[in-house]
């Protein structure tokens, strides 16, 4: 069992994180805490494996997270959730000791990816993948809001369109054949083409 601590001032997403997490057998979120002061209150007297902090919270914020951890817990693993996609934040999180920094629109399973590997010792922090979750230009940004495609989506049409099959887009991105595979069924569905073909074609229509 991985015991989880989460972090975060928002409590619709934290209550929808914790649901989501927990559908997963194997993992369990010990407490929800609205601060990084309360979250740290709760470190000091309870074990837990894992923590999810938000950066941007009152009293004390993630980074305040981070140095209290990594200091009086340095075996706790830390995966910081972000809004912000910006190099100087990550770059931040990775010198205070942070073992994972995922963007708070990434999908689920890549969530769940990242606890398993942090857990077990196997993730390396790389602003590479977090910019990959986020590398939409402009144009793709209103085509995505246009067919309404969720920032995934628009990823993995975006290497459809570069060429690479459910397989190569899977490794790149960390995900399962499967998850890939719905993806483009959806992406089918509001793009309304029925084929690779087809797709291809509304991307070139598109000038994309």
């Amino acid at each position: 069992m991985i015991r989880i601590a989460l972090a975060d001032d928002h409590k619709l997403f934290a209550k929808g994180l914790e649901g989501l997490i927990e559908e997963h057998e194997g993992f369990l979120v010990t407490g929800l805490f609205p601060n990084g002061k309360e979250l740290l209150e709760y470190l000091d007297s309870e074990e837990v494996d894992l923590v999810l902090t938000d950066l941007n919270m009152p009293i004390v914020d993630g980074f305040g997270v981070l140095r209290h951890c990594k200091k009086h817990h340095p075996n706790l693993k830390v995966i910081v959730l972000s809004m912000y996609d910006e190099e100087k934040i990550f770059k931040e999180c990775a010198s205070l000791g942070a073992d994972a920094f995922i963007l708070k629109d990434a999908d689920p399973d890549e969530l769940i990816f990242t606890i398993i590997e942090v857990h077990e010792g196997r993730f390396l922090m790389d602003f590479k993948r977090v910019i990959q979750q986020s590398d939409v230009t402009p144009f793709f940004d209103a085509f995505r809001e246009k067919y309404r495609l969720s920032r995934r989506e628009t990823q993995i049409l975006k290497l459809i369109s570069d060429g690479l099959l459910n397989r190569d887009i899977a490794d790149q991105l960390s995900l399962s054949i499967q998850t890939i595979e719905t993806h483009r069924k959806n992406i089918h569905q509001k793009l309304q083409v029925s084929s690779r073909i087809e797709l291809i074609k509304k991307v070139n229509e598109m000038h994309l």
